[in-house]
């Protein structure tokens, strides 16, 4: 409880209509010190009149966009119903909470079941689109524990992602984050969609477009962010926040995709951090650019794509396995080194003498 106390004071996502009613039509005797009085003509209007009108008004229930914040093992997150992903989604790495032997061979993508169904995503609605199944909250941050590493996989968590991008440049970025554990003592991430407008050069206006996908409706972001909060032992803290497009990137620095908080805040709609300190010169409140006390850079893509490749040759179980890992070599315009021939070779050889045996 108190870890869901501390996330909750460390993101608001958007508030429900739910909360907006507690909030501005609280029953009379809620609280008697309440002033929110306002100038009408000549006439104030007294807050206990506006609680009774309001009770009428919502007489027959109040208009809800669903809960505020949902807490799940190690990750928490905010749900759009109607496009069916979620707004945000938040985490907290740690060198240690990083370890573990939980594995995503053992988990399977699955509809979340805190989800109303008539707002829920479901497998169906991804198969055959063309979009891979993203992480939000990835699974290589939830090794801690099989529990944690299953709630990754709930489609509550899960955006229509371009497949290059999700196995690329996201999943580059999320290493990124893991990585930076070995430098900070907390490591706070909030990533998610975003629907950005495009300007059509013959009207000269904008417009927002997306594809949405199965009978569900599962909206199609045209960007995703990532927010990244550092905190070292020395009190020192840095913050970046990025938007990238939803399409195959081939970048390995981080600052062509960089923006300002308030700018991620007035796109998304959302105000992430009410509990972080605007900066100022005390050191209580200062935060540096994520970039300056950090390089920013993320791993190769051809160095992240070969150490993959390695390891789908090492587990290799048939002939089959082995030529399909090789020909990504091929297909990516790769050249192996000496010692991944000397690998594919070796595979190679054992299958072969098990098929004359006929062990396989």
């Amino acid at each position: 409880m108190a870890a869901a106390a501390g996330i909750r004071g460390f993101i608001i996502g958007t508030i429900s209509t739910a909360t907006i009613a507690a909030t501005f039509f609280p029953t009379a005797t809620t609280n008697p010190e309440v002033h929110f009085e306002y100038e009408e003509s000549t006439k104030k209007a007294r807050p206990t009149e506006k609680v009774a009108r309001g009770e009428q008004i919502l007489k027959l229930g109040v208009p809800d966009l669903g809960q505020n914040v949902r807490y799940y093992s190690n990750h928490a997150l905010g749900y759009d119903q109607s496009r069916r992903i979620p707004l945000w989604v938040a985490e907290h790495l740690t060198a240690d909470n990083l370890k573990g032997r939980a594995h995503r061979k053992h988990s399977n993508f699955k509809s979340d079941p805190n989800i109303d169904e008539m707002f829920t995503a479901r497998n169906s609605d991804y198969r055959r689109s063309g979009w891979s199944r993203g992480h939000m909250a990835p699974a290589g941050d939830n090794k801690k524990d099989q529990v944690s590493m299953d709630e990754t996989f709930y489609l509550s968590n899960i955006v229509p992602q371009n497949m290059d991008n999700n196995a690329g440049f996201w999943n580059r970025l999320e290493m990124y984050c893991r990585d930076l554990t070995k430098n900070f003592t907390d490591v706070y991430v909030i990533s998610g969609p975003l629907f950005l407008p495009e300007l059509d050069e013959k009207t000269g206006k904008k417009y927002v477009r997306y594809e949405v996908i199965g009978d569900d409706n599962v909206a199609v972001p045209t960007h995703l962010y990532k927010l990244i909060i550092v905190d070292g032992d020395s009190g020192r803290r840095g913050l970046g926040a990025f938007v990238v497009p939803n399409k195959p990137v081939n970048s390995n620095n981080l600052t062509e995709f960089q923006t300002s908080l308030e700018a991620l805040e007035r796109t998304s709609g959302i105000k992430f951090l009410d509990k972080l300190p605007l900066p100022s010169p005390s050191p209580a409140g200062y935060r540096e650019d994520l970039c300056t006390i950090d390089k920013c850079l993320l791993v190769d893509q051809d160095e992240h794509d070969l150490k993959w490749i390695r390891v789908d040759l090492k587990k290799a179980r048939n002939r089959n396995d082995l030529e399909r890992a090789w020909s990504r070599l091929r297909r990516k315009g790769l050249k192996a080194d000496e010692t991944m021939q000397n690998l594919y070779n070796e595979k190679l050889n054992e299958f072969d003498m098990k098929s004359d045996s006929g062990e396989l």
